[in-house]
């Protein structure tokens, strides 16, 4: 595999454990969230399939999903749920950047610079949430 088939491998494990924990976080956040969950969730849903796609279309063989994914701390009322939404969305946003930065064609590009905004935008919402300051950093998808 070239790097930005990597970078694209990569951003689909992402997108597969954002779906799962998104179900997590379904289960635990406040009522008042589930549409902005479920919309979220389908967000990461089209990615995934437009991830598959360009995969297979490509000729590479595409990673099945994991049967269970673990979130990054115990998901037990409705802050610890939005603290790992706010997680997934960082990770989301650092594979994104890795695949913009690596990608070999538009087709890929395309799919880096809307999957980092997208969880750009998603994380600073979470954190908003959270009461969480400053809600998103200068360069969105890079880890201090």
């Amino acid at each position: 595999m070239t790097p930005a088939q990597e970078a694209a491998v990569a951003a689909l494990q992402a997108e597969y454990a954002a779906v799962y924990l998104y179900g997590v976080v379904d289960a635990y956040a406040s009522p008042a969230r589930r549409g902005e969950i479920a919309k979220y969730a389908a967000e990461h849903r089209a990615q995934r399939d437009s991830l598959v796609s360009a995969l297979g279309g490509a000729g590479v063989q595409v990673p099945v999903a994991a049967p269970a994914y673990t979130p990054p701390e115990p998901v037990t009322d409705p802050v610890s749920a939005a603290k790992v939404a706010a997680a997934v969305e960082d990770d989301s946003a650092a594979a994104y950047r890795s695949l913009l930065s690596k990608g070999d064609s538009d087709g890929l590009r395309h799919l880096g610079v809307t999957g980092l905004g997208a969880a750009a935008v998603r994380g600073a919402r979470w954190r908003v949430a959270l009461g969480v300051t400053p809600v998103t950093g200068p360069f969105p998808g890079i880890r201090s």
